[in-house]
Parts: C-alpha cells; sequence; structure tokens
C-alpha cells in the first residue's frame, strides 16, 4: 500500500472517530468565553497514531469556539527535531496536519527537548516561513486582549534550566550554550512588571508530575523556576507538556495550578502523586477561555469531550 493511501485511509478513519463519538457542537459552544484558545503540544508522529484524528478536532471545535490562537508547549517535532526550515517535518508534522481553516491562527511555540536535539533555530526561523508560527525568540512574553480582558503568557526555555540536558553535550548540544541566570532574571523582571487580568507561564517541562523521567528534570525547576513563580503573587497557572498525559497538581504554600497538559498524538499512563487534583493518561489537547472574573483550562480527550476543569476565580 503506498504511503498516500495509508494516509488517505488514516484521515477517513480518523474523520469517521470524530463524527461518531465527540462532543456535539451544541456542547462545545457553550464553553466559549469573550477570550478562548487552545494548550497543545508533543505533537510531532506524523500524523500517526492519534495525531491526525486530534488535529480534525481542534479544527472541528474552532468551527463552534472562537479560538483566538494556539499555544504550542514544545515538542512539536518529535525525535531528533528539525534540520532546516526546509526539513520535510515541517509538512508531515504540522502544515498538512493542521489543516483545517480554523487552524490557519497564529501558533506560539516554544522549544521542547527533542527540538533541542536538533537544529533549535531552525525552529525560531520557521517564523520567517509560515504566517502562523510566530516565535520570536527561545523565550518571550505577549499579552493577549479581546474585550478588555487581558492575559499574559510567559513563554519559557526550559530545557536549558536543566543539568540533565546541559550536560549532555552530544545530544543536546544547545543546551548548555543558554544563559540560565539571563533567562531566570527575565521571567523575574516579566513578572515583576504583570498587572494583566491572568498569568500563564508555559514550559515544556513539569516542575511537578507523575513520571519515570529524571527527579533532576523536577528539582533543578522547582529550585531555580518555581521559586521565582512562588514568589510572585500572581501566578494563575504553570502549564507545560512533556509527560503525555493530563495532570493537574496544588501544592502547599503555592497558590499556582500546576497543569500538564497531554499529548496530541500518543499518550502514557499516569497515577496520582502527592497534590494531584485529577489525571488521565488520555491523548488530547486543552481549551482555555477567559473573561474578567474567570479562566477556565478544559482538558479535551481525544474525542473531544471535556473530561475534567481548571477553574480560577477573581
Amino acid at each position: 500500500m503506498t504511503t498516500i493511501k495509508r494516509f488517505i485511509i488514516s484521515l477517513c478513519l480518523g474523520l469517521f472517530f470524530i463524527a461518531g463519538f465527540a462532543q456535539t457542537p451544541q456542547d462545545w459552544s457553550g464553553l466559549e468565553k469573550p477570550l478562548n484558545f487552545y494548550l497543545a503540544n508533543d505533537l510531532g508522529r506524523n500524523g500517526y497514531y492519534d495525531q491526525k484524528p486530534i488535529a480534525e478536532m481542534m479544527g472541528k471545535m474552532a468551527e463552534n469556539i472562537d479560538i483566538e490562537f494556539v499555544v504550542a508547549a514544545g515538542d512539536v517535532h518529535h525525535f531528533e527535531g528539525v534540520r532546516s526550515v526546509n526539513d520535510p517535518l515541517w509538512l508531515t508534522n504540522y502544515e498538512l496536519i493542521y489543516s483545517h481553516p480554523d487552524l490557519m491562527l497564529p501558533w506560539y511555540p516554544i522549544l521542547g527537548n527533542h527540538e533541542y536535539r536538533g537544529n533549535t533555530q531552525a525552529v525560531i526561523d520557521y517564523s520567517n516561513v509560515s504566517a502562523r508560527w510566530r516565535m520570536p525568540a527561545r523565550y518571550y512574553t505577549r499579552v493577549e486582549e479581546n474585550d478588555d480582558i487581558t492575559i499574559r503568557l510567559v513563554m519559557v526555555d526550559t530545557a536549558p534550566l536543566l543539568d540533565k540536558y546541559r550536560k549532555d553535550t552530544d545530544k543536546y548540544p544547545d543546551a548548555c550554550k543558554q544563559n540560565i541566570d539571563k533567562q531566570l532574571a527575565w521571567i523575574d523582571s516579566v513578572l515583576t512588571a504583570s498587572k494583566e487580568d491572568w498569568v500563564l507561564v508555559v514550559g515544556h517541562h513539569p516542575i511537578y508530575a507523575d513520571t519515570d523521567k529524571n527527579d533532576s528534570e523536577r528539582t533543578d525547576l522547582q529550585k531555580r523556576l518555581d521559586s521565582i513563580l512562588r514568589k510572585h503573587k500572581n501566578v494563575d497557572m504553570y502549564l507545560c507538556g512533556h509527560i503525555h498525559n493530563f495532570q493537574h497538581i496544588r501544592k502547599p504554600g503555592s497558590d499556582i495550578d500546576y497543569v500538564v497538559n497531554t499529548s496530541g498524538s500518543l499518550s502514557r499512563k499516569v497515577q496520582p502523586i502527592e497534590g494531584t487534583q485529577f489525571c488521565s493518561d488520555t491523548s488530547g489537547f486543552s481549551l482555555i477561555t477567559a473573561d474578567k472574573k474567570e479562566l477556565k483550562l478544559h482538558l479535551i480527550d481525544k474525542n473531544g469531550k471535556v473530561i475534567y476543569t481548571v477553574t480560577r476565580s477573581k
């Protein structure tokens, strides 16, 4: 069977899956608030596993909810990242997968550990190729506003904050070249100045999570990043991926909601840890909606169903 035939069969099966099991558009439209956007990460599987059906689901939901942009929290490309802005993986992992007309939106990405195994500058430079790929730097901040509602996104480059990656110069050659102190000082300064209704910090790696990955990943971020987030009393959520499942965690002494967003292609098993409010091993994505008084993060499974909601109220 040719590659094209396999792709067509996969796409048809995905559309059948969506039509048969998804939450209805009427259910979706009830989730809408004045400001709405997606959180997606750990995507790049060349359309295989659940990636293409989930991408179609995101497009279908966007037909019913006014989605303004997509936050891509790393690992849009798995395995060895990309070699250049012309790497064919840009087509097979991204352009041909997230092709629904209602996904022709601004995408705000950060680097994941798999991008760090390739050409990290090419991921930034792709902003000069694609009108919807908007990544001005390795870390950056944006303020999104609609109907007088403001959300600050603080987009963090987490791989260089972890000693595991800095030491492995063969596999992650760019990680050790990044200045930890400079980025942390920048995060501190951005949060000091943030006066928006809602403040969301986005990184690829979790600060707290159930995972079999090296404990140092979390302890490095707890020491370097979480200490800054907790110092400021304006951070509502820390959003991340990397673990390929959904987790919502609360910790004593912190008012931050720590949310692990699942993979948009292939998920992994998960179990509760201390502080776990919810966890699920399904694949999917998240929908974030906000007004002046309430911000909701809806965890959406691969069938398009809301399985859990994290709510922040003022």
